[in-house]
């Protein structure tokens, strides 16, 4: 990984941000500390969620109309455990089918040109070895929903003006180059993700959220993860992202 001398450290707050990710959850495990320290500086921060999250479940019994139910509302109130006071909407996408095609990157177009994020953050397309579909489409679908929102000849049937964010964040990215400094914010976005009760054993691996030592695990994991994360920009505790500000 590069070292501290290749790392820009710490955007101004902008006035808005938009997250598109890919599942309910990706937004607050890959900039939730981010968003919450932008939140608590006045940004308005939106959500937007590509699929409905009805496959994050190892229970081949469970109800996955319940589930997606359950999983916009997780996502809502972990939205709100952030300070977001944006808008937190979803594509409806089947959970691991997201294609980054023409009418999808439309609709990504339409909430960049409807919610005007200063900035963007979004996965990383480009990552190697990436298991899941879903994180690569999505990364796809930021990237190129970027370009589409701002040039006025992609999609004029919107009737929308084209919109330009100053900067794009990419997350899960290989080679970082910035780093937001979250140290104090990593326990909100700790809290954010507890809102996440349907991905407990999937993704918090937090069997039963009574014992208290498992959750105090979470919360240790959480806290080490941005520990590590600083490390290569000289921070006590760090969200990275492959910046571009070349819009």
């Amino acid at each position: 990984m590069a070292d501290s001398r290749e790392f820009s450290v710490d955007l101004p707050t902008p006035a808005s941000a938009l997250v598109i990710a890919a599942h309910p959850d990706d937004a607050e495990f890959d900039c939730g500390a981010t968003l919450a320290k932008w939140a608590a500086a006045g940004a308005v921060v939106h959500h937007f969620i590509c699929t409905d999250g009805s496959k994050g479940t190892w229970d081949p019994d469970c109800d996955q109309a319940a589930l997606v139910r359950t999983r916009q509302q997780e996502q809502r109130a972990a939205a709100a455990a952030l300070g977001a006071t944006g808008e937190v909407r979803f594509g409806g996408h089947v959970d691991g089918e997201l294609a980054s095609d023409g009418a999808t990157r439309a609709q990504v177009a339409r909430v960049i040109r409807e919610l005007r994020p200063a900035v963007v953050l979004g996965h990383d397309p480009w990552k190697r070895y990436r298991l899941h579909p879903d994180h690569r489409h999505g990364g796809h679908l930021v990237v190129e929903g970027v370009v589409a929102a701002r040039d006025p000849f992609f999609f004029p049937e919107q009737g929308l003006p084209p919109h330009r964010p100053d900067e794009l964040l990419l997350f899960e990215a290989d080679e970082p180059d910035h780093a937001e400094n979250v140290d104090g914010w990593t326990a909100t976005k700790t809290a954010a993700l507890m809102c996440h009760h349907s991905q407990f054993v999937t993704t918090h691996n937090i069997a039963d959220p009574d014992d208290p030592e498992q959750v105090q695990r979470f919360a240790d994991w959480v806290d080490a993860v941005a520990a590590a994360s600083g490390e290569p920009a000289g921070l006590a505790s760090a969200e990275l992202f492959k910046r571009i500000s070349d819009l």
